[in-house]
This record gives structure tokens, C-alpha cells and sequence, in this order.
């Protein structure tokens, strides 16, 4: 057991060290192969690499990002967040959740995180702030809506998870719509009642928006709309899979950049470099992380994990808990995504011997990790505002973050606690 326990310590150590998340996996996970076998090693390592990487489904995963990438260059994200305002300003904090609604939208069409941030965020904090918002409301708001790309589909860290684990990607997207709307509509109402009681934090929006005026708010998203419903629908009607439904919405995002007339070749040149350099470093992470899981397997660690977690006397809600704690600690620390891909092979199976199923585990990780993203010190959202909005310093964006963390959780507990309404919407279909 000692063996195990120090290619553990090698691996963080070298993450310590500020070596990159995919030569600590993988160089750990060769050292421990070589522990365990030899020189034999040197044939498992390279095998279980591109054997991982040789998957239809990981396909979708450069093409959701380019479509990401793509979206983000357009007026879209401004043009869902200025028709959210024109229908929700006569609400006391409607600008805060218009931002919750635009992005879930924008998250629905580009499936990062990250670009939702950027696209919502360097439109609504500054409108924010000029009409009297606190800066704790505007930053807390956007940073964490943001995040909702992750859990509304199309989703790239779905696409890894199942990538990972079997479960199907169709079926995690279809997972992830009634907990993304539940989160979004549970961000929308603290909202609501934190500037109920506390109105200095948003002074109401004097401005007044005629029905035609809403309308017509609306004729500036219907590429989005369109988006979504031709790649969601594809997938949910059985004519496209994950991969193929994420080639029509490159080619979508593509189109509609071009009606806006933002690409020029050099800005083309820079989207494409960004979707490869971003593409490339997740598929490296996942690569590695399959030979560190496959020593982690070979000496038998998930297995001897699921027996004593299971022999143990706490009930199996109460070990789903400690993974959820687990999970959320780790998240402060290591990036979603190298999050997914190391400890997926290790917990899937202690998940699996309690008897739940495998995609509610894949629906909660995934909500448990939007609390990574803006979280220090590795939260990407945090940073991510920081940039598009250099008025916010990074203390002001971390510490505005902290009472929407404490919302996600409690919906987070609602999912853990509750799995049936996770898998209410996938058992329809």
C-alpha cells in the first residue's frame, strides 16, 4: 500500500512545484506503472494515452469550443443581456438577474464558462455600476452565472465526464437542463431578496422600456435561439449525435459571426490558434490522467476505496456528502477539468456500489465543480471578470462570489439529497 500512497505524493508535489497538470499525471502515473511492471511501462503509458484520446465523443470537444470561441467575438452575449434588461427592469435588481438569464443563454450556445463571463460581464458591470449597483452585487452575479455554462448544455465538462466514464453525452445534456434551470431561477430569486432587503444595493432602473421596444429587443437573439434549438435538437431527436450536433453549431456560431460581419482573417487566425491551444492542453490532461488511472486500477485502489467505504456503518447519503466536501476542497485547487478526469475513475465506482446511478453522479460533479470556478485560487470565472472589467479588483470579484457560493451548495445538497429530480427529465426521454 505504500507504493500507491507515494506516486500520490509525487503527483502533488510536482503540482506544487507549478509543473503542468498533464506532465504531473502523466509522469506519476508512469512512475507508478513502473513501480507495478517494469519497464512494461513504457508499453502501458503510450497505449492507455492515445487509447483514451481515440474516442468518436471527444470530437465535440474542440467544435463546442470553437463555436464558444466564435459566439464570444459577436454582439451576442451584449444582445442577450440588453433584451433581459428591457424585459426585467422594472424589477428591483433586474439588472443583476437579467445577467443570471443572459447567461444561461449564452451558456446554452457556447458551452464554456469562461466566455460567458467575458461576453455578459463586460456589458453588465459597467451598466451596473453606472445605475448605482453595489460592486459586491454586479461582480457576485456575473462571475457566478457564468458558470452556468457548465451545467446547461451543450457542456464541455459533460462531454469529458462522459468521455471518462461511458455515460452517454446525450443523456447528461438532457440531465443538465431542469438542474441548470433550477440554479439559474434559484441565483434570480436570493437575488431578488437580498436587494428587497437590502435596496441601497440596487436602486431601480427609472428607465421605461415600451412593449414594442421589448419585441423588438428580442429580434437581436434569435441567433441564438436558433443556435440552440438546431444543436440541442438535433441531439435530442435522435438525427445528430453529441459530435455531429457539435459540427452544426461551429458551422452555426461561424454563420453568424459572418452575418455580423466581426471576423476578419486575422481574427479568424486568432480564434482558430485559441480553439487548438485550449483543445489541445484538455485532451493532453485527459491522455494523461488515463495512464495515472489506469496504475490507480491496476493496483486495485477504486476497488479497495468502494470496500471500505461501503463496510463502513455511516449511511450512503452521508458518504456522497464527504465526496461532495472532497470534491469541493479539490476544486479550490485543481482546474474542473483535471478535477474530472483524475477522480471520476477512482469515486464512479464507490457511487456505482451504493446504487446510484452513474449520470446523476456525472449531473452533481458537475454542479459540485460550478462552485470550482469561482473559487479561489484556481477559479477561472474570477479572473476571467477581472479581465473584461479592470474596475473590479480580484478581492472585490472573490469576496462578492462567497454568498452565491453558499446558494449553489444548498442547491447542490437539493441534488445529492434528491437524485430523482435530476433523472426526472432523462427517464422521459
Amino acid at each position: 500500500m505504500f507504493e500507491p500512497i507515494f506516486v500520490v505524493i509525487a503527483l502533488l508535489g510536482m503540482i506544487v512545484l507549478g509543473f503542468p497538470i498533464f506532465l504531473s499525471l502523466g509522469l506519476s502515473g508512469l512512475l507508478g506503472l513502473y513501480l507495478a511492471n517494469g519497464s512494461m511501462a513504457l508499453f502501458f503509458a503510450p497505449t492507455s494515452l492515445f487509447g483514451q484520446l481515440n474516442s468518436f465523443e471527444l470530437i465535440a470537444l474542440p467544435l463546442f469550443i470553437l463555436m464558444g470561441n466564435l459566439l464570444g467575438a459577436t454582439p451576442v452575449g451584449s444582445n442577450l443581456f440588453n433584451a433581459a434588461v428591457r424585459w426585467l427592469n422594472w424589477l428591483r435588481g433586474g439588472l443583476a438577474i437579467a445577467s443570471v438569464g443572459a447567461s444561461a443563454m449564452f451558456g446554452a450556445v457556447s458551452g464554456v464558462s469562461v466566455a460567458g463571463v467575458a461576453a455578459v460581464g463586460s456589458i453588465a458591470v459597467p451598466q451596473m455600476l453606472e445605475r448605482g449597483y453595489s460592486r459586491s452585487l454586479a461582480s457576485g452575479a456575473v462571475v457566478t452565472a457564468g458558470a452556468l455554462a457548465m451545467l446547461i448544455p451543450p457542456s464541455v465538462p459533460f462531454i469529458i465526464y462522459g468521455a471518462v466514464s461511458g455515460v452517454s453525452v446525450a443523456d447528461l445534456f438532457i440531465g443538465g437542463i431542469v438542474p441548470g434551470v433550477i440554479l439559474a431561477l434559484a441565483l434570480s430569486v436570493y437575488i431578488y431578496i437580498r436587494v428587497q432587503l437590502n435596496p441601497e444595493e440596487a436602486p431601480r432602473d427609472g428607465r421605461h422600456f415600451s412593449w414594442t421596444e421589448r419585441f423588438k429587443s428580442l429580434g437581436g437573439i434569435w441567433h441564438a435561439g436558433l443556435l440552440v434549438i438546431a444543436v440541442l435538437g438535433s441531439i435530442y431527436s435522435g438525427l445528430a449525435t453529441p459530435s455531429e450536433a457539435a459540427a452544426i453549431g461551429a458551422a452555426g456560431a461561424f454563420l453568424t459571426a459572418l452575418l455580423y460581419r466581426v471576423l476578419s482573417w486575422q481574427r479568424l487566425g486568432e480564434i482558430l490558434i485559441s480553439t487548438a491551444r485550449i483543445s489541445g492542453v484538455i485532451l493532453l490532461i485527459i491522455g494523461s490522467a488515463k495512464i495515472f488511472g489506469d496504475y490507480l486500477n491496476l493496483v486495485r485502489v477504486p476497488e479497495t476505496l468502494t470496500q471500505v467505504l461501503t463496510a463502513t456503518t455511516l449511511p450512503p447519503w452521508a458518504i456522497l456528502v464527504a465526496i461532495m466536501l472532497l470534491l469541493m476542497l479539490l476544486g479550490m485547487l485543481v482546474d474542473a477539468i483535471s478535477l474530472i478526469v483524475v477522480t471520476t475513475p477512482v469515486l464512479l465506482p464507490v457511487v456505482e456500489a451504493l446504487g446510484y446511478d452513474p449520470l446523476w453522479f456525472g449531473i452533481v460533479m458537475v454542479l459540485n465543480l460550478e462552485i470550482a470556478v469561482i473559487t479561489p485560487p484556481v477559479g477561472l470565472n474570477l479572473y476571467a471578470l477581472r479581465g473584461v472589467c479592470p474596475q473590479l479588483s480580484t478581492e472585490d470579484i472573490i469576496s462578492s462570489s462567497l454568498p452565491f457560493v453558499g446558494v449553489q451548495f444548498l442547491i447542490l445538497m437539493l441534488f445529492v439529497l434528491f437524485p430523482s429530480i435530476s433523472l426526472w427529465l432523462p427517464s422521459l426521454l
